[in-house]
């Protein structure tokens, strides 16, 4: 499936908050007849009920630590949003699905410890990549969170 068949697609292009629709098939040979369920699949839930933490959007300063060809690298980047079991990353390098390295929280000189989960996405920053922590880390960013089920007002 492609954007163009995701539910609510965000601004980002990221799957929005929306749920996929069952589709409802005519049964086969059917006429004027009431249409059958047909299971799809699995249905998406929405991604506040599939996150495991609330995320914020805040920007923070990061440096990436990684083996490449026997050297250590360092990159520079940002957060776009962060939970306790990850983030979003702003990045002017682009870094392939499993790619694993030391996070540095460059505020706090805390280390952690992550993979890239996804491919990333391409806007004007630079590349969007998606991180998670190989282990949860409360307190890693040192922000307060919103309680779970915390929804903001809408307008």
């Amino acid at each position: 499936m492609g954007i163009g068949h995701r539910v609510d697609p965000s601004e980002h292009e990221f799957l929005g908050a929306g749920v996929m629709i069952k589709h409802v098939l005519p049964a086969a040979g059917s006429v004027n007849k009431p249409a059958a369920q047909v299971d799809a699949g699995p249905q998406l839930q929405p991604a506040e009920e599939r996150r495991r933490s609330q995320r914020v959007i805040i920007q923070v300063p990061v440096t990436l630590e990684l083996e490449a060809g026997g050297s250590k690298v360092t990159v520079k980047a940002k957060t776009a949003s962060v939970n306790d079991q990850g983030a979003m990353l702003i990045c002017t390098k682009n870094f392939a699905v499993d790619t694993r390295f030391e996070l540095v929280n460059d505020r706090t000189s805390k280390r952690q410890s992550c993979r890239v989960t996804r491919t990333a996405a391409e806007n004007q920053q630079g590349y969007l990549i998606p991180v998670a922590f190989s282990a949860s880390a409360p307190g890693f960013w040192q922000i307060s969170f919103p309680p779970p089920g915390w929804k903001p007002l809408e307008n």
